[in-house]
């Protein structure tokens, strides 16, 4: 099992990272974060990534879907950023996020060691 900030240094070391973080999505407060930039501020994304997870769940209740989010993608012009909310018990509530830099990353790798890292997250 992984802590939190070691969990964090892991999505960090995902090719094309530019910013990770764990967020509660009852808040919208990051409770770790690292990367981001002038440009990418994470304590904005994990707020507004919370309105986005909070309206797919609506959606799925709305709609009778007997299902859960695996992960949302998000593309932009030049990144992707990836939410993955926490399946496990002690992290309910919570969600990954994670921002790559499009000409840097491998998609398909980045959501399968994100699915690892969220396995082994011990909140």
């Amino acid at each position: 099992m992984a802590g939190m900030d070691v969990s964090l240094k892991e999505m960090m070391t995902i090719d094309g990272s530019v910013g990770a973080a764990i967020v509660d999505h009852g808040s919208g407060m990051a409770l770790g974060a690292l990367g981001g930039s002038k440009d990418m501020d994470l304590q904005v994304a994990a707020a507004g990534n919370t309105e986005v997870v909070k309206a797919k769940l609506r959606t799925i209740d709305s709609l009778g879907l007997k299902d859960s989010i695996e992960d949302i993608l998000i593309t932009l012009t030049n990144q992707y950023h990836i939410i993955r909310p926490i399946t496990g018990r002690s992290g309910k509530g919570l969600f990954l996020y994670l921002a790559l830099d499009r000409n840097r990353s491998n998609l398909a790798m980045a959501r399968h060691q994100l699915r690892g890292i969220e396995e082994k997250l011990e909140v």
